[in-house]
């Protein structure tokens, strides 16, 4: 799963959703069966998503640890099936290695890993060893007074040398700036309105905002009702640049992303 050429350099992927646990912060509880997940992953499809992710533990505010076995016994059953049954590529969303193992192994072909290969030091060499694709996020608190683009890139730019440092092709390297993750509501603002600074290192950038508090404080409304937020962050993120969109309601925001692309091809 090549990610990064030109291929790739003029349109904004969706990657779908599908949270495999009890407690996610949206739809924790609702696809924790094989049958439920199975429903969501042809969801997904059938609403033109690019790339099924799949986690096994939520990473929300005060999540509790679960432990790899226990992880790797939510997401394989359901990455053996969704991939048996649909052509979509399918990601892993974890940051344990013997998590990432076991899901290569099952089918996967991305690594979506919220601390950037810092927190474990084998989930890259597991990457590179399958030839599989990585999404390396940013994780950590940003003081105020710090020059916050590039403070978050420098972080970024450690990841990326920890992956490329394994054996993971440079092409199969994107990055995410982490929003939600260790910043502030004003941060999280600004990452948004800065995605572009991003681009600079080269490499594609993936934008996971759907649903997340920032949309929820700005516009005072609860999680089930942030999807008109979300899309004006998916619109924002398509013409900055952004190569890939996480989002919960595929459909929605892959409608708003094509007529984006549109105005800016026109």
């Amino acid at each position: 799963m090549i990610i990064n050429n030109k291929e790739y350099n003029d349109h904004t992927y969706i990657m779908g959703i599908l949270n495999a646990t009890p407690d996610s912060f949206s739809d924790g509880g609702r696809y924790n069966t094989l049958d439920s997940a199975l429903f969501r992953a042809e969801e997904i499809v059938k609403q033109g998503g690019d790339i099924i992710d799949i986690g096994g533990e939520s990473t929300r505010p005060g999540y509790s640890v679960v432990p790899s076995e226990e992880e790797i016994d939510r997401v394989i059953p359901v990455i053996e099936a969704v991939t048996a049954r649909f052509g979509l590529p399918v990601s892993v969303d974890t940051y344990k290695s013997e998590v990432a193992e076991a899901a290569l192994r099952a089918g996967a072909s991305m690594v979506n890993d919220v601390h950037g290969f810092r927190l474990d030091n084998r989930i890259a060499e597991v990457t590179a060893k399958y030839d599989a694709a990585c999404c390396l996020m940013h994780n950590g608190v940003c003081a105020e007074n710090e020059e916050l683009a590039a403070k978050i890139t420098a972080d970024l730019q450690a990841s990326i040398d920890i992956a490329k440092a394994a054996g993971v092709d440079s092409r199969k390297i994107c990055i995410d700036p982490g929003v939600g993750f260790g910043k502030t509501y004003e941060q999280n603002l600004r990452i948004i309105k800065e995605l572009d600074k991003f681009l600079e290192t080269g490499f594609p950038v993936l934008l996971g905002v759907s649903r997340k508090s920032v949309i929820g404080l700005t516009l005072e409304l609860p999680v089930d009702e942030r999807l008109e937020g979300t899309i004006a962050v998916s619109v924002i993120g398509a013409m900055k640049g952004c190569r890939f969109l996480r989002v919960h309601d595929v459909q929605a925001n892959k409608r708003a992303v094509t007529m984006t692309e549109a105005i800016l091809r026109s």
